[in-house]
């Protein structure tokens, strides 16, 4: 078992010039890129395997970030069927020099763990540890689907 606490991830990644569309801001495509590398790292730390993505949910836009501010990248398990893992992710606007953050980009991943021959294999059961995994377990299934892990159970 793993708990979703052990799971939760932040990056962050600098916005250059080489990152950013028309208007100088990050480019889509590079904010989802940056989403699904963080997304698989807390997918392979609950799964203790290779994760590879399955699906991106909806990907909402709605804030961009300007060349010069960082993409702060949060990610987290949230729950778990028999070979997939879902997590949640949000990323953020963060002004490098005061840390000022606004939100900017959500999703919902799923990635399969699998094994060394590239078939799917089973990940342990998610444990929710803390009263912090619970809020965020709970805030991640109102989002994804309008209930509360409490009316999962």
């Amino acid at each position: 078992m793993t708990d979703l606490m052990d799971t939760y991830i932040e990056n962050r990644q600098l916005v250059q010039p080489n990152h950013t569309n028309n208007y100088d801001m990050a480019h889509g495509g590079n904010v989802m890129k940056w989403m699904d590398i963080v997304g698989a790292l807390s997918a392979m730390r609950f799964a203790g395997e290779t994760c590879v993505t399955a699906r991106m949910n909806q990907v909402d836009f709605v804030q961009p970030i300007p060349r010069g501010d960082t993409a702060l990248i949060q990610s987290y398990v949230y729950d778990a069927g028999r070979t997939s893992v879902k997590v949640r992710l949000k990323t953020f606007r963060e002004d490098p020099q005061t840390g000022e953050r606004e939100p900017t980009t959500e999703s919902y991943f799923v990635y399969v763990a699998i094994d060394d021959v590239r078939e799917p294999t089973p990940v342990p059961d998610l444990t929710v540890d803390t009263e912090e995994g619970e809020r965020l377990r709970d805030e991640a299934l109102a989002g994804e689907t309008g209930r509360t892990a409490s009316e999962t159970n």
